[in-house]
């Protein structure tokens, strides 16, 4: 893992944080709100302590969204591009942090899949599918 801090951004770079590693964690969640949140198969989450965090410009232009009635489920999003960004977890003193937010190589891999019962029932291993570098 880098010792260095690694950056991250939005998709028109308006937004952009650092953040001091090492992580307390780094998983894909295949629960029904992150599929939703992410638009995908999962999200793939980064969690570090929330010292560790800091916002280097356009903090004002985050907006969170906290699902009512969820212990601790929020997304909060560029409302500039939508790209989905940072935030500090409800009871805990963490950051979640997308993993695809980050600008960089994070130096570590996913720990492990949570929720993995909730799995989408169409998702396939991308190790199972034939593979491009482009468009097919």
């Amino acid at each position: 893992m880098p010792t260095e801090s690694i950056s991250g951004s939005c998709l028109c770079g308006e937004v952009r944080f650092e953040v001091d590693p090492p992580f307390e964690g780094f998983r894909y969640c295949h629960c029904s709100r992150c599929r939703k949140a992410s638009g995908s198969a999962h999200a793939a989450n980064v969690f570090v302590a929330a010292s560790q965090f800091r916002w280097l410009a356009g903090e004002p232009l985050v907006k969170r969204f906290d699902l009512p009635g969820a212990q601790r489920f929020a997304v909060c999003f560029c409302t500039q591009c939508g790209t989905r960004m940072p935030h500090k977890v409800k009871s805990t003193d963490n950051m979640l942090v997308p993993a695809g937010v980050f600008d960089g190589d994070l130096g570590v891999r996913p720990q492990n899949s949570i929720f993995w019962k909730s799995r989408a029932a169409w998702y396939a291993s991308p190790h199972d599918m034939p593979r491009s570098d482009e468009y097919a």
